[in-house]
């Protein structure tokens, strides 16, 4: 009885214990992404999303080809027999993605961007019931109202009549199109190749999504009539976004889903606006206020509350099997 029961405690542990690390990743992924959409506001005139979009995987390969190589080679084979998965994943979450955002950065108010990326997480839950049959719970679904008053007290700076004045813009649809993009990277992720670990995975979705942007980024570059200064701050936000941005941030985020599911992880993805209000504190100077404290407890409680269903049906699983286990 005794062994029994501390089996039992180390399932729930080790339960416990993966769902952390999945959200800690989920959140660090979250904060570095962050400032990819201050680098696609704040550059929008000094440089096409086309160049944006190529440098930043470029640098990405570069940096991650002499990590990534002997992963890489030990997964060869699975590799050439899953290539249209590999296609379709680089396609969505790389080429397009973060391109549309650029493209988006030059034609839209920094609200209009901030709110429409977080349609997001609702994408992955309807997708994820229509596909995958995954229920939305009542849980859930308070966690998701908490969180979304949260954002909203953040976005319009504690100020509800601010979204009164909220008005569309070109780049609007574009937004809605790269977050409607990722969703469905997000859960493409989630059928990973049982052969292809996460490195491999990572390393061939940047490359293939860096040759798709190839032809692109050499027309776009011979129709400029002016060409393109890269600064040192471009250059320095350019690095940021294809290693921290990219590299560091989408490999975790693939780590947190293959850990907690895409759904869970995108209720984290709901720290964006606050992780956004962090850097501009620390960056630009500007000043903490009553409303991001009433924001964060808001977001953070939604996200935990949305979690907990999952936790309940796991250790009711759990429950179910150990039980079936005692039974002769």
């Amino acid at each position: 009885m005794l062994s029994f029961a501390s089996l039992k405690m180390n399932k729930a542990q080790d339960h416990i214990n993966h769902k952390l690390t999945g959200i800690a990743f989920a959140i660090l992924a979250t904060a570095l992404w962050s400032g990819n959409f201050v680098v696609a506001r704040g550059w929008s005139s000094e440089i096409h999303p086309f160049s944006l979009a190529f440098y930043r995987w470029l640098v990405a390969v570069v940096v991650f080809t002499p990590f990534a190589l002997r992963s890489v080679k030990r997964d060869w084979k699975t590799i050439g027999a899953h290539l249209p998965y590999l296609a379709i994943t680089a396609l969505l979450g790389v080429s397009t993605f973060n391109t549309l955002i650029y493209f988006a950065g030059r034609s839209t108010a920094a609200l209009n961007l901030s709110l429409i990326a977080l349609t997001f997480p609702i994408f992955i839950l309807i997708l994820s019931s229509i596909f995958f049959k995954e229920k939305i719970t009542w849980i859930k679904t308070l966690g998701i109202l908490i969180v979304l008053s949260g954002v909203l007290i953040i976005i319009s700076q504690g100020q509800m009549s601010a979204l009164l004045q909220f008005s569309f813009h070109p780049g609007d649809p574009l937004m809605l199109m790269a977050a409607f993009t990722f969703s469905i990277h997000s859960l493409l992720l989630k059928q990973k190749p049982a052969g292809i670990s996460i490195i491999s995975l990572q390393y061939m979705t940047f490359l293939i999504g860096l040759l798709i942007l190839l032809p692109f980024f050499l027309v776009n570059k011979s129709l400029q009539t002016t060409a393109e200064i890269i600064t040192l701050p471009i250059f320095g936000s350019i690095l940021y976004i294809g290693v921290c941005a990219s590299l560091i941030s989408f490999t975790s985020w693939n780590k947190a889903i293959e850990k907690i599911g895409a759904p869970s992880a995108g209720m984290i993805y709901f720290l964006l606006p606050l992780f956004s209000g962090i850097t501009a504190w620390l960056f630009l100077g500007e000043r903490l206020q009553a409303y991001h404290l009433m924001s964060a407890a808001l977001i953070v409680c939604g996200i935990i509350l949305s979690n907990q269903s999952l936790k309940f049906k796991t250790d009711s699983s759990i429950t179910q099997k150990s039980q079936i286990n005692k039974n002769p």
